[in-house]
């Protein structure tokens, strides 16, 4: 049997060769179950294990003729194995053979892909604690908002990251199911028992009930999942290419040596990775569209779903891994520039710090609509004259009269708007690795 999840580059799974090995397999083990059963000769299925073997041009010189793959492939092995090989597909429809390897190539490259996802949850986590108390003003509409750090936003990400790793291994479970039902789904020619038999080795689950098919309901679900976590990738890269700005200099993706950022510009240094990733996850919620497609076909089955998913499949499980590489690399050596992150921070005066202000007068007594207009416009005319926010308010009369110079200072003290950025940590860090319910 082909060893599970072992593979290192996830494009090998999609090869002809793993395909055609695990059809090779799927065949042997299906006779060895008939066997089991006693319905054909246990002498036989060894036979049929021992000679089972295929030669590649051969199959793909037959299906030029038959214009059939399966038929193709098992006219080769078949040949290749003698009197025996007549007991292969013995019942079998070619959907059986097609879905239970799809669904056998799909979980080895999610479970490839999971690896790679949890890598990432890894350096996200260590990230966010890196930065845990790197101060950063956070934006609401693009504009300055309140205080927040670095380590916080990342953190953001660690928790969806999570999430997504909880999605994906669902998404996994959810398509790690064969079938051997036969050509509408009645097992009219195949013995459950050999269905069981065969799942129970390649590590699937039996589908409850088919068509001549797996519903594609499981197959769009899978994708979508791959397009919801390359959308939050792309979420991410869109954020340190907004940071990476000019005019921001907070963040930038890695510069490495000897890497050129323009034929023409030689100052310039682009965030070609993040921009890379986000255009993948275009693709990627793309071909998430065509599986829904894929999910209306025609009574027991139709083939507009095969043309389809022969890209699709394939194509979204290769572009996340590779995102998944490159955004990983890309986070673990980010470029964080602390003092532009404090420079920005305090660039607007103190304007961040308006709803301690706002919220001090309630406190005092003031009413909340008295209190708003006060602070709004010491707010608009700090950004008009450029004074200072804090001196603006402090010289009002109605504050002065309420409020102590201390009470001020406690207003405007940065490390206040930052007390509760441990009770977060622990709150978001302390949810890994908790027991599900009922398990």
């Amino acid at each position: 049997m082909i060893p599970r999840y072992s593979l290192p580059d996830i494009s090998k799974i999609w090869s002809d060769k793993y395909k055609y090995d695990l059809w090779r397999d799927i065949e042997v083990l299906y006779c060895e179950g008939l066997a089991e059963v006693g319905l054909i000769p246990k002498k036989a299925a060894r036979e049929i294990k021992t000679r089972a073997s295929y030669n590649l041009k051969s199959v793909q010189r037959i299906e030029k003729r038959t214009r059939h793959d399966v038929i193709a492939f098992l006219t080769d092995m078949s040949n290749r194995i003698g009197p025996s090989g007549r007991y292969l597909h013995m019942g079998m429809t070619s959907s059986d053979l097609l879905d239970t390897t799809l669904a056998c190539q799909m979980n080895a490259a999610g479970m490839l892909i999971l690896r790679k996802l949890k890598k990432f949850r890894t350096v996200l986590k260590n990230q966010a604690n890196r930065y845990r108390w790197t101060p950063m003003v956070g934006r609401t509409h693009g504009v300055h908002a309140e205080p927040i750090t670095f380590g916080l936003k990342l953190l953001v990400w660690y928790a969806e990251t999570a999430r997504n790793v909880e999605r994906l291994e669902r998404a996994v479970e959810e398509i790690s199911v064969g079938k051997m039902t036969g050509a509408v789904g009645t097992m009219t020619h195949v013995d459950h028992r050999v269905e069981r038999y065969v799942m129970m080795n390649l590590g699937l689950k039996t589908e409850s009930i088919t068509t001549q098919i797996i519903q594609r309901d499981r197959h769009a679900a899978f994708l979508s999942t791959l397009a919801l976590i390359g959308s939050s990738l792309d979420k991410m890269a869109t954020e340190i290419r907004s940071l990476q700005r000019t005019e921001v200099d907070e963040v930038e993706e890695p510069f490495t040596r000897g890497q050129k950022g323009s034929s023409a510009m030689p100052h310039k240094k682009n965030p070609i990775l993040c921009e890379r990733v986000s255009g993948m996850a275009r693709i990627l919620r793309g071909n998430a569209q065509a599986a829904f497609e894929n999910i209306p076909l025609w009574h027991e089955r139709d083939i507009s779903h095969s043309s389809v998913e022969r890209v699709i499949i394939p194509d979204s499980t290769m572009i996340l891994a590779y995102m998944l590489e490159k955004f990983t690399w890309v986070t673990a050596n980010l470029k964080v520039n602390k003092k532009a992150m404090m420079d920005n921070l305090e660039r607007t005066g103190g304007l961040v710090y308006s709803q301690h202000v706002l919220l001090l007068l309630v406190e005092k007594g003031m009413k909340r609509e008295e209190a708003y207009k006060i602070v709004q416009s010491a707010a608009m005319q700090s950004l008009k004259s450029k004074k200072s926010f804090k001196e603006l308010v402090a010289s009002n009369a109605k504050v002065k009269k309420i409020c102590k110079e201390e009470e001020i200072d406690r207003a405007f003290d940065l490390h206040s708007h930052l007390e509760r950025v441990d009770f977060l940590f622990s709150r978001v860090l302390s949810r890994r690795g908790r027991p599900k319910k009922g398990s």
